[in-house]
């Protein structure tokens, strides 16, 4: 059962794998430095190790704007999330799956009426304002850097040529790492709350966390995806945004790679914190946008000719139509799910606290405790009523109601309920006397 509920979460990493790896190693797959097969390799591998190793950040945040509390609500998110983001990679656009998670976690939010954090969500929205201008500034510096010392260099342009093949090849592996570590929180995040795995003790790797379980299976999905369906959309970005040289793609991928890691790196956070700097907020960002900024930048240095904004155009409004169309799928699959094939999407609140008795094998609820009181003042008011007429005539009987009235005003008290039990108490003081 447990693995149906994760197919989704599945589906959802092969969805980014499909798109995503585009971010990675579009660009040297569109200006011919590497064939397809060998960058769905490296990056697979990479991606898998970024996840498990540096996934836990950016999937807190996500629990922070909204906690799943139910497998199944769980499963309705991510499939949703999901399926936006398969519409958009069946034409052939880089969307945002941070985008389509957030959404999709906005939509369970609202229909299991729970507050959306909004400082989280502002947050997340900045980064998506600031990720595609901050990796279009680092390629812009970056390029104008390595042209310069290019130029100034004497290498043979085969040798020059292979470098620049090699050093592809690593800041592919590097960017496909931090696509691991900041991304694979929209693929398994939501279901990190209900997860009813246990942690795993192994021999040499140590203790195998819940969430790293998820991080482990979550990012093989995405080399799966990678290797079986990312080639039309590396295509698209690698040459069809702005022509690229080789030495270009690999500052698009760097510029990028810096950025993912940036927004998923706990010890730099650490690091800033100690040393007394602004943290760094640990949040999933798009790597398309990433790649698209830096795609940008580097054809605004080059003086913005060759640079496709019809289609810039396009893929813009993809990604603002994606969280809308997340948000709107999930409400209505959560619907369906809870409504149609019965099933729990949201966990039931804590029952009532009980409430242990000294007398040994009672147990009683609030309920029950505040039904005993009223009884008892009501048995309270009506010995009050049966008090014998010759013990009211009592000299003492005339001035402790003027005082215990006086009480009563001062501080506050119930008289329904105090009255009946104290006039009780004398009936039984003079009776007892009397007697």
């Amino acid at each position: 059962m447990l693995l149906f509920f994760l197919s989704s979460g599945l589906f959802l990493g092969w969805s980014l794998g499909a798109n995503d790896a585009a971010n990675v190693f579009g660009t040297a797959v569109g200006s011919r430095m590497i064939r397809f097969k060998t960058a769905a390799i490296i990056c697979g591998i990479f991606v898998i190790i970024g996840a498990v190793a540096g996934g836990s950040g950016t999937s807190e945040t996500l629990r922070k704007l909204g906690a799943v509390s139910a497998l199944s609500g769980a499963f309705t998110v991510a499939l949703s999330a999901a399926l936006s983001i398969f519409v958009m990679v069946r034409v052939k656009l880089p969307v945002s799956t941070s985008q389509a998670i957030v959404g999709a976690i906005i939509g369970w939010n609202l229909f299991a009426d729970k507050p959306t954090d909004t400082s989280t969500l502002i947050k997340i929205i900045g980064t998506w304002i600031i990720c595609p201008i901050l990796a279009g500034m680092i390629a812009a510096v970056l390029y104008i850097i390595v042209r310069f010392l290019v130029n100034r260099s004497r290498l043979h342009l085969l040798r020059q040529d292979q470098l620049t093949r090699y050093g592809l090849i690593i800041v592919g592996a590097f960017g496909a790492y931090s696509l691991g570590a900041n991304n694979i929180a929209n693929v398994v995040g939501v279901f990190i709350p209900s997860s009813p795995l246990h942690s795993l003790v192994l021999p040499i790797l140590g203790t195998f966390s819940p969430a790293q379980q998820l991080f482990l299976i979550g990012g093989i999905s995405i080399a799966v995806g990678v290797a079986t369906y990312s080639k039309g959309v590396m295509e698209t970005v690698g040459s069809s945004v702005v022509k690229l040289s080789p030495l270009a793609a690999l500052i698009v991928v760097m510029a990028e790679a810096t950025v993912l890691f940036v927004f998923a790196s706990k010890g730099l956070d650490s690091f800033l914190i100690s040393h007394g700097l602004p943290p760094i907020p640990l949040v999933p960002i798009s790597s398309s946008q990433a790649a698209i900024g830096a795609l940008v930048g580097i054809g605004l240095v080059r003086g913005g000719k060759g640079i496709h904004y019809s289609l810039l155009g396009k893929i813009s409004l993809g990604w603002v139509a994606t969280p809308i169309m997340a948000s709107i799928i999930t409400f209505i699959a959560l619907f369906f799910m809870q409504n149609v094939f019965n099933q729990t999407v949201i966990a039931p609140e804590k029952a009532t606290v009980e409430i242990q008795l000294k007398e040994p094998g009672k147990v009683k609820t609030t309920d029950t405790l505040t039904q005993s009181k009223k009884k008892s003042a009501s048995q309270s008011h009506n010995d009050f009523h049966i008090f014998p007429q010759k013990y009211r005539s009592h000299p003492i009987i005339k001035v402790i109601p003027n005082s215990f009235n006086h009480l009563m005003n001062v501080k506050r008290l119930n008289k329904e309920t105090v009255c009946p039990g104290f006039f009780c108490l004398l009936h039984g003081l003079f009776v007892r006397k009397t007697g």
